[in-house]
């Protein structure tokens, strides 16, 4: 449930942050009927995304076993690329998306196309809705579906919650702070998805082992436990891990880190910016 909580409030706080930030120029430049526009938008990209997960689960579903691993393993790593690309593109752009919005606002203003500004908002947010259904896909290789469900659910509600109080000016989010704080979770995510995901490709022979088991502490933890279950899901913990997983997992978690907190990270984060969408 922690995992998919992270990722969806994650996701869902990104999508929510661009409608937001959307709606509020609209109503600062007195284009309020424009809303209406998002709103399309807003929803054919929370339908392509329900479309997208079901076909990702159904798929999977309709394989053969060994089919079924593959395919599961594959869509490990490929959520893995998809995660660790979404992690620092951000920490790149989010200094400036709220310009480069407000900019593409401005030109489907001119031109007077409703359709425009529903695509500016469709666009990112069903880029969200996709990485979404594939991070969730994963989730539940190492979780129970209801859980993933729960923590699901529990993450959109928080989204859209600060989403609408940073549109209203009645939340005063450090988005860097936030963003740093969630990235770093997502990091150790992305890494255990890694492992597991050549698990996954072990379990049918495309991957070797090396070392089979390097060492075995289910009996401290074991990971079908329910702090197992939680670990498992959340940082990708296996009580008796190959050789070959654990140096992914190392490997990734360090290169991951050492990038991140490269040149130009500030550790101690800026006070958080009391300039909501409505007033800037």
């Amino acid at each position: 449930m922690g995992a998919s909580f992270l990722i969806v409030l994650r996701e869902g706080l990104e999508a929510a942050l661009i409608v937001a930030i959307i709606l509020a120029y609209l109503a600062k430049t007195n284009n309020v009927k424009q809303f209406k526009s998002v709103w399309m938008g807003l929803a054919g990209a929370v339908v392509v995304s329900i479309l997208t997960g079901f076909i990702i689960f159904v798929t999977a579903g309709e394989l053969p076993e060994r089919g079924e691993e593959i395919f599961e393993g594959i869509a490990m790593l490929t959520a893995v690329g998809v995660l660790t690309w979404m992690i620092f593109w951000m920490k790149k752009v989010s200094r400036q998306i709220k310009k480069e919005l407000e900019e593409k606002v401005d030109k489907a203003l001119e031109v007077g196309s409703s359709l425009a500004i529903a695509t500016i908002v469709f666009i990112p947010v069903v880029r969200e809705g996709w990485e979404t259904a594939l991070f969730l896909f994963s989730i539940t290789r190492s979780a129970t579906v209801l859980s993933s469900l729960v923590g699901g659910i529990l993450g959109l509600a928080g989204a859209i919650l600060l989403g609408y109080s940073f549109y209203r000016g009645t939340k005063r989010l450090n988005l860097r702070a936030f963003f740093n704080i969630t990235s770093i979770l997502l990091i150790f995510f992305a890494a255990g998805l890694l492992a597991h995901g050549i698990h996954e490709l072990q379990e049918v022979s495309i991957v070797p082992s090396i070392v089979e088991h390097v060492w075995d502490i289910n009996y401290i933890l074991d990971e079908t436990s329910v702090f197992g279950e939680f670990f498992k899901a959340l940082f990708g913990y296996n009580g008796n891990p190959s050789l070959v997983e654990v140096l992914a997992y190392v490997i990734y978690l360090l290169g991951a880190m050492v990038v991140y907190f490269g040149p130009g990270f500030k550790i101690k984060a800026s006070a958080p910016d009391k300039t909501s969408p409505q007033n800037t």
